[in-house]
């Protein structure tokens, strides 16, 4: 497999490095891996670290702004931050008014933002944690215990952020991520696999002719595969799905998230078919945002997630955000 890049091993590094000198309004600590935005600590603010392995771009050093994240802590590729780093960002972020911590289910960052929690509760900080796990696909993953954090990751960081970015308290900010959460689900279809910097070749095989139903961010397995299948069809499939858990009675918040290696061009062809289902099903939607999100390297695919959402929640996803990644209204 060709890619742009040095060597396996400074893939991180070096994509910090480039981070570092496209966003000087970020502070990018390359050898200890933590983005931070340069303003931090924000007096009288709640601060809002998350982090994962990296290979989902822009998730998360991509939401490091006002409005949204106040750090990200990037692990090697599909491989969870260390406790170190997580405590580092919680320091640096704090401002005397607590951290969240938002935290995708996955057994290895799971694991490694509690242990960061405790030693930042050591040093004197007030941490709160949010665990994120809307994939409807399956219960149980290679790499979680019950369901996966996906899409709903940047609802949660968005919302939470801005409700921080306000100067909600703590407990605030928590209650408001925790209901992000509960409020959104998450489906994703893979056509074809991703490949990593280290392995150089795709990490599962999946013939030409077929797709996988459900598949993971990591390029966990899903619920099935199948022959390939439209996009019509593959909307039918997966907003069901999705809508067979979330059962919203008022309007969604729909993201339509592109794997990493699906163009736009397919992706605003999807979401005609997405919001095609949701008007079929009665479910009216507030708000679109289409593009590529939680990636997954190079895979080819998308997945939907929709939140249901109520005045409150509107008005902090249409708040300021200026990151990287996602701005808008500044």
């Amino acid at each position: 497999m060709k890619m742009l890049i040095n060597v396996p091993e400074s893939v991180v590094p070096d994509a910090l490095r480039g981070m570092a000198a496209a966003h000087p309004e970020l502070t990018v600590d390359v050898e200890r891996r933590v983005v931070v935005r340069r303003d931090a600590p924000v007096a009288g603010k709640v601060g809002l670290v998350s982090g994962g392995g990296s290979g989902h771009e822009p998730l998360h050093g991509g939401f490091v702004g006002p409005g949204m994240l106040d750090a990200a802590c990037p692990g090697e590729v599909f491989t969870s931050p260390v406790p170190d780093q997580m405590v580092r960002a919680a320091a640096a972020v704090d401002s005397g008014k607590g951290v969240l911590f938002v935290v995708k289910n996955y057994t290895g960052d799971v694991l490694n933002f509690n242990m960061a929690a405790e030693l930042a509760e050591d040093e004197g900080i007030q941490v709160a944690s949010v665990l994120v796990n809307d994939d409807v696909a399956v219960t149980d993953s290679l790499y979680t215990a019950g369901r996966r954090g996906t899409g709903a990751t940047l609802f949660v960081e968005k919302m939470a952020g801005a409700a921080a970015e306000e100067g909600a308290p703590l407990e605030r900010v928590e209650a408001i991520a925790r209901r992000v959460n509960e409020s959104s689900r998450s489906f994703g279809v893979a056509l074809t696999a991703c490949t990593t910097p280290a392995k150089g070749s795709p990490t599962f095989d999946l013939p030409p002719g077929e797709l996988e139903l459900g598949v993971g961010i990591h390029g966990e397995p899903g619920r099935e595969r199948r022959a390939m299948m439209t996009s019509g069809e593959i909307a039918d499939y997966a907003v069901g799905t999705v809508l067979e858990e979330l059962r919203p009675s008022g309007p969604v918040l729909a993201l339509v998230n592109g794997a990493g290696g699906t163009p736009l061009l397919e992706l605003y062809g999807f979401t005609a078919e997405v919001h095609r289902v949701l008007r079929e099903r009665g479910v009216p939607v507030a708000r679109t945002l289409v593009g590529n999100y939680v990636t997954s390297l190079d895979m080819a695919g998308a997945s939907v997630t929709l939140c249901r959402v109520d005045d409150e929640l509107l008005r902090l996803w249409d708040a300021p955000v200026r990151t990287p990644g996602l701005r808008w209204g500044c």
